[in-house]
């Protein structure tokens, strides 16, 4: 019988560690979760996917090295996935230093505590299209050259060659999944997917409400936080680490988005105007439901770029299995079910 694996997954809490924990727990994973403040934790991803009752929590501080190390040495872990920290780009222009903090120098406290306490530990780090930032071809590919665009990408892309340093300097397992935009009904509010879901949703349901967006035409390459989780244990079970995009291989606009998920909620958006002063109408009423706020832009944006997954699809035997409009209908359907409930997310 094979032994049971323990994996520690830092950012629990959020989209990707819920589903992340699901995955696990069915696999049959002791499953440590870990936050900064464990005795704290309003856990409702995790609850929507009931699987609280099948985790461990623990507090764990990226920016504390001994609280790191003291976590490896009880836990164990065999397989480490770091999903936690600073997750929004649009943050990081106003918080550049605690970005670097907990992005940057918290990968590489996590390596250097893990070549120092167990070595033989397999590390999942989560590193993000936003290293690719401004590049020539809008395909993209793992030997794509970087020029980050953010803080937050400037952030990610130095945790990104962390892990490659010290996988070639210490032989550690250690391995990076570029990961493209991905979405889900468990998403927060701070990305513009769930606010666009959660806004038009309550639209439809008698809220009067304006979606207020910045630049509509900035488009993402964008797949379902569940097939990306998959794409991560399956990095950890390869016989050698290495860096591998995850990604749909396609890209839609903002405006796309909202076009779509409005179709879902029933409503028939149309377009007038441009720039700050594009407003989307309800076809039938005339009424406005989008709006364009420039306090919405961003300082500078990455190019529209695509995820190429050759690389995924030879090794993993890992691509995704939702389309956008099927992502896209199921954030409405569950935000509409919130709606009618007077349920809030957050």
């Amino acid at each position: 019988m094979t032994a049971q694996k323990t994996a520690l997954i830092t950012g629990v809490t959020g989209q990707d560690g819920a589903y992340l924990a699901a995955l696990l727990v069915a696999k049959n994973y002791r499953v440590i979760g870990a936050s900064r403040r464990a005795s704290t934790l309003n856990l409702p991803r995790l609850a929507a996917l009931d699987v609280v009752k099948d985790i461990e929590l623990c507090t764990l501080d990226v920016l504390d090295p001994t609280n790191v190390a003291r976590t490896i040495e009880e836990f164990a872990p065999d397989e480490i996935y770091n999903l936690g920290g600073q997750s929004s780009v649009q943050a990081s222009f106003q918080q550049p230093i605690y970005t670097s903090e907990v992005i940057g120098l918290g990968v590489l406290r996590l390596l250097e505590m893990v070549r120092l306490v167990k070595p033989d530990t397999r590390i999942y780090n989560a590193s993000s299209s936003e290293i690719f930032g401004h590049v020539e071809m809008p395909m993209v590919t793992e030997d794509t050259p970087c020029q980050p665009r953010s803080p937050y990408g400037v952030a990610k892309l130095y945790a990104h060659w962390a892990v490659i340093n010290y996988r070639e300097a210490y032989d550690l397992f250690a391995a990076s999944g570029i990961l493209f935009n991905h979405e889900s009904p468990l998403r927060g509010m701070d990305f513009v997917t769930r606010k666009i879901t959660t806004t038009l949703a309550q639209i439809a349901c008698g809220g009067q409400q304006i979606l207020s967006l910045g630049n509509l035409d900035n488009a993402r390459d964008w797949g379902f936080a569940g097939d990306y989780v998959d794409a991560m244990w399956r990095m950890l079970q390869q016989d050698k680490a290495d860096d591998f995009i995850i990604a749909s291989g396609h890209k839609h606009s903002v405006r796309a988005f909202v076009e779509r998920a409005g179709q879902a909620a029933g409503l028939d958006i149309v377009w007038q105007g441009a720039g700050v002063n594009e407003v989307g109408l309800d076809r039938t009423t005339g009424r406005q439901l989008v709006g364009v706020d420039a306090k919405f832009y961003r300082p500078s944006e990455p190019d529209a770029l695509i995820g190429d997954i050759t690389k995924a699809k030879k090794h993993l035997q890992w691509q995704p299995t939702m389309s956008f409009d099927s992502l896209v209908e199921m954030m409405i359907d569950e935000d509409m079910r919130r709606a009618r409930d007077g349920q809030v997310w957050f």
